[in-house]
């Protein structure tokens, strides 16, 4: 085939790349028939991909020796990997493609360095460079990594039948609750979180100390925190807005553009004595190794207090739902908590909040007159300094406390022990932990304090709610990472006949 006219659409994809690409940025360029894309692809695309800023992927034409698949198809198959930029359709040799496109390096398999490379002559033309390498033998597939991130396990998904029964409701119904989910009009006031996932490749142990060595591979970054929650809520339909606390670093505007492309509508206040809060877990196996917190904790400032109370309190008379999301960083200190629990009282708006006392220390009683309070087992012991009493004991008291309507204290694998305090006094039942086998625990709190607060306004009562939120968490951990959750994920998850009794 004649390059002039020939390779018109690989002439227009190579200028459409070069003008998309940001001054300064590199290009690295590789090549294939690409019929099955398998380990040692993935290790030759992972090695490219380290050589520049972006990496351009040509898939030879049908008709080239070795091909056996159509081009549309192998195109398919390049474009579905994450570490490729842009995949391209050549129409004849990829020399052709290289003079066009001009990219700063050429990467080819090892074998091919004691042979006759026609791209040689094309890179010297402009002085790019020709590179061989098979990529690195320590290798995890990047295929099987993404899925852990994207994809949830729900095989592990086991809902529990005898809990809607002794509330009577059927689970079915509770697509009914969720429709109604859509346009509510929820503020999140909470501490941001920037999570970062490294995965790593595991060597060995150090000869010279007992360390533990690792090499990357893949490193991911989600919006979590208050700033998960927000974007959860977005998911299931409701209309967002969300107040926190950055730093005035990257991590803010990753944040900022993140949220943005979920929908989240974002009031961000910049304290100067702080980075963003940021959270790096380096994973191995499936199992997290280490995880090093990039953070601050002192309460915000005065000014940046007011200013948080000017906002929220504008925005309040148009909200439905308030959740407070702590994390005990210095987004909510207690007076400011305070000041917008009274105005949103005063506005008629519910409110339910969650404190995590993990690394740090908290306390989810000092958020008074809840609809609903959603602490871990041990949160709620350090709120009440109580750590003997029974668990039926330490809820009542909490309750108490706290002026909450309903209390679920979550118990990881063991499930959540749901309290509701009405006129003939406490009500308590247990809902078991619908995912006994979860990928990343990450999140799992996070959802169901979102899920059951919203389906509580929108009418459910404390057990639907309760289920809504479970139902939530267990999507959340079956897979890597805090990514938004979707009504239809819920809906897909509830059609589903992979039941268990309790």
């Amino acid at each position: 085939m004649d390059h002039c006219s020939g390779d018109t659409r690989s002439h227009a994809a190579s200028r459409a790349i070069r003008a998309g690409c940001d001054d300064g940025q590199s290009i690295a360029f590789v090549s294939g028939n690409f019929n099955v894309v398998h380990p040692g692809h993935l290790r030759l695309l992972k090695f490219a991909a380290e050589q520049a800023d972006i990496l351009v992927v040509g898939v030879n034409p049908d008709g080239s020796p070795g091909v056996t698949l159509p081009q549309e198809m192998r195109l398919e198959n390049v474009r579905s990997i994450a570490l490729v930029t842009h995949a391209v359709q050549l129409e004849s040799s990829s020399e052709a493609f290289i003079e066009s496109l001009r990219p700063n390096v050429v990467v080819k398999g090892k074998e091919f360095e004691t042979r006759f490379n026609p791209e040689q002559t094309a890179v010297e033309s402009y002085g790019g460079r020709l590179v061989f390498s098979s990529g690195e033998l320590r290798f995890a597939s990047l295929s099987l990594l993404e899925r852990d991130y994207v994809h949830p396990d729900l095989s592990t998904i086991r809902k529990p039948l005898d809990f809607p029964r002794r509330h009577g409701f059927d689970i079915f119904n509770l697509k009914a609750i969720l429709g109604k989910l859509a346009g509510m009009r929820v503020m999140v006031i909470g501490d941001l979180i920037v999570d970062e996932y490294v995965t790593c490749d595991p060597i060995g142990m150090s000869q010279e100390d007992p360390t533990i060595v690792v090499t990357p591979l893949v490193t991911k970054t989600f919006v979590g925190g208050a700033g998960g929650v927000a974007a959860h809520a977005h998911g299931l339909g409701a209309d967002v807005r969300f107040f926190t606390l950055v730093g005035n670093d990257a991590a803010a505007r990753f944040t900022r553009d993140t949220l943005e492309e979920h929908g989240v509508r974002c009031d961000y206040f910049v304290d100067e004595t702080r980075p963003t809060t940021r959270k790096q877990r380096f994973r191995a196996l499936n199992k997290t190794l280490l995880r090093v917190n990039h953070l601050r904790q002192h309460a915000a400032d005065l000014d940046i207090q007011r200013s948080i109370l000017a906002a929220v309190d504008d925005a309040l008379s148009s909200s439905d739902l308030l959740l407070f999301s702590c994390f005990n960083y210095g987004c909510l200190p207690q007076d400011l908590v305070d000041a917008i629990s009274e105005r949103a009282r005063a506005r008629r708006v519910m409110m339910a909040a969650d404190s995590q006392t993990s690394s740090q220390i908290g306390d989810v009683s000092r958020f008074k007159g809840m609809t609903l309070l959603t602490p871990t087992e041990h949160e709620a012991r350090v709120a009440l300094n109580d750590f003997t009493s029974g668990l039926a004991a330490i809820s009542e008291q909490l309750i108490d406390r706290a002026g909450a309507t309903h209390l679920v204290v979550t118990m990881g694998a063991e499930g959540a022990l749901i309290n509701s305090a009405g006129d003939g006094g406490l009500i308590t039942d247990r809902l078991q932990a619908f995912n006994p086998s979860p990928k990343d625990v990450s999140g799992a709190g996070d959802s169901f304090f979102m899920g059951s607060a919203m389906a509580l306004r929108a009418g459910a009562d404390i057990w639907q709610s309760s289920y809504v939120g479970a139902l939530a968490a267990a999507l959340q951990v079956s897979r890597v990472g805090n990514l938004p959750l979707t009504t239809a994920e819920l809906v897909a998850e509830i059609d589903e006949t992979g039941f268990s009794h309790d």
